[in-house]
């Protein structure tokens, strides 16, 4: 049980990890919610063949958030508001 808790934690530590490297904010902050939204649902899961199937479909999701990360950054659009903003506000401090 604990190997599988270490390779839960290992999972989504590499997800918030790549979905922190979307260039688009509203990307980046989409994909962010939405994993420790559905780790957060799934927390007190018990039944292990669930289990497997979450880490295969969130191993899935990892593959294609590192695909996305990579045509992002090869067509990046111009900065947003926002994104200035938080640029700004970082380099205010």
């Amino acid at each position: 049980m604990a190997a599988r808790s270490k390779q839960v934690l290992r999972l989504y530590k590499e997800l918030i990890r790549e979905a922190g490297k979307f260039p688009s904010y509203m990307y980046r902050t989409y994909s962010l919610r939405r994993i420790k939204d559905a780790f957060r649902e799934h927390k007190g899961e018990t039944d292990n063949l669930k289990i497997d199937d979450l880490i295969l479909y969130g191993r899935t999701n990892l593959d294609i958030i590192k695909r996305q990360v990579v045509i992002g950054q090869l067509y990046q659009e111009p900065e947003s508001v926002i994104e200035h903003h938080l640029k700004a506000s970082k380099a205010n401090q």
